[in-house]
């Protein structure tokens, strides 16, 4: 599930936000996918906006969208956001951003600090928000939240954690993302293998390879540890799981060098350098990017992949016939868990200090929340772009009933969190600048990447730990 790259100037969409929907969090990857298709719902643009937006006609904003994988998602955003500039009387420019780049924040915030920022951007919540909230980034946005909040009932639990700050909102949740991890329950009916809701990382790797054939095209294990949004939520998650974590509850230790963390490691290190593993790794593995897993999946030659929806989306509306031999399962536990840490994430809109008409943006925003502006994009993403918002669920049958994985989508925007590990962790943490920073900086794939090519473990775990200590002390977190 992953995101993206350099912002590209690119179509007149209002919030070519929406872009990112489909793309980009978490998880990490999608890439973008070939296809341009009319959107199939016309939204309409609520008379309360307009009337809100009657002084502001003739005014123009900038948005960032973050890319989706799915270009007719896409273009059912721009579409709404081309609605909503026209009945408005405004003009607003989108660019896309590849969130997965490396360097996406520091670019926007010296587009903020230059004054030249785009008004309006929506971002992945757990890997973006806090950061920008630390460099002093982001307006607080709690009287458009106070205000979906009155129309639309509760946001997702885990934008409550990501999006707050000292009690005030500075994102505004926009959608949330499905994350998933994918089996081909075919490949497991052929070896006779019952599927399961959920697996240990073990179970899993032990599947992997009983269901490989290279000989076939049949590999087991799809996921890469080089450099992208799916691998550094793959390895953060096993971690998690094992009960070792780059950062304590509270956000502002660094406490990733533990026993739990180098077990982890160890585990996911042998699967890429025992001998016993090389038929489940499809070939080229060891240098994929974001878009990858996505690619070989539809290709049909992986038997296990960990992504954002996007990949399911794509299945769906292209009629993949892998779509209907997916076995779609929420995530893996370890040693210190007992049910899956997936707490899932949300997009969400934030605006940005200095933007020069945030009147026109806030009321963008809270068009396209809404259930007739996501429409199009959720019918051309099926379960990576779902409601952020309770009411917004209910307010159209395709979100309640139009894929049998959106009942088990729901009930992860509504858990009671925290979600605990037997090693005194409770997920999610705080938010922490540090730890979205150490996360994007690829701390955790070039970890692996030593341990792939020979360093020891538990080495390789020391010097990830002190690149991330010297992180959070730029981030403003003296270790």
């Amino acid at each position: 599930m992953a995101m993206d790259d350099k912002p590209l100037w690119s179509r007149r969409g209002f919030l070519g936000m929406g872009v990112g929907v489909l793309g980009a969090a978490g998880l990490a990857a999608c890439g973008d996918g070939p296809s341009k298709s009319t959107p199939k719902v016309q939204p309409e643009v609520p008379q309360e906006l307009l009337d809100a937006a009657t002084s502001l006609k003739g005014a123009s904003m900038g948005v960032l969208s973050q890319k989706l994988y799915s270009t007719a998602a896409n273009a059912a955003l721009d579409s709404s956001i081309k609605t909503f500039a026209d009945a408005t009387g405004t003009k607003i420019e989108n660019s896309l951003v590849q969130a997965d780049a490396g360097d996406v924040v520091a670019k926007i915030d010296a587009e903020v600090k230059g004054g030249v920022a785009r008004d309006l951007a929506f971002m992945t919540d757990s890997r973006f928000v806090a950061q920008f909230h630390s460099l002093g980034d982001l307006e607080d946005v709690t009287d458009v939240v106070t205000a979906l909040k009155a129309k639309y009932g509760e946001p997702t639990a885990e934008s409550k954690n990501f999006c707050v700050f000292d009690g005030k909102w500075y994102a505004i949740p926009y959608h949330f993302i499905g994350i998933g991890s994918f089996l081909r329950k075919d490949w497991m009916q052929d070896k006779g293998i019952t599927p399961k809701d959920v697996y240990s990382w073990e179970e899993l790797r032990d599947l992997c390879l009983a269901i490989s054939d290279p000989g076939k095209r049949r590999y087991g294990w799809g996921m890469t540890v080089n450099r992208s949004g799916d691998a550094n939520g793959m390895i953060e998650a096993l971690i998690n799981a094992y009960g070792g974590s780059i950062v304590d509850n509270d956000g502002r230790k660094v406490i990733f060098d533990s026993p739990e963390t180098v077990q982890a490691v160890t585990f996911l290190g042998d699967i890429y350098t025992n001998p016993k593993y090389k038929a489940m790794l499809p070939p080229g593995v060891a240098s994929w990017t974001d878009s990858s897993n996505n690619e070989n999946w539809l290709a049909g030659i992986l038997g296990y992949t960990r992504n954002q929806f996007s990949v399911y989306a794509d299945s769906k509306t292209k009629k993949n016939p892998v779509y209907d031999k997916t076995h779609v399962f929420a995530d893996c536990i370890g040693p210190a868990t007992d049910t899956p840490l997936l707490l899932g994430q949300s997009q969400g809109f934030v605006v940005f200090k200095g933007a020069k008409n945030a009147p026109l943006a806030k009321l963008l925003a809270q068009y396209l929340v809404s259930a007739k502006a996501l429409l199009g994009v959720a019918k051309e993403a099926p379960g990576l772009a779902l409601p952020a918002w309770d009411k917004v669920w209910d307010a159209d049958p395709f979100f309640t009933s139009g894929d049998p994985a959106f009942s088990v989508l729901r009930k992860i925007t509504q858990l009671s969190l925290p979600l605990k590990t037997k090693t005194g962790l409770a997920y999610p943490q705080k938010a922490s600048a540090g730890q979205q920073a150490a996360v994007g900086a690829y701390v955790l794939t070039d970890m692996m990447q030593q341990v792939v090519q020979g360093t020891a473990p538990a080495k390789a775990v020391t010097a990830a730990h002190a690149k991330m200590v010297q992180i959070f002390n730029q981030q403003g977190l003296p270790q």
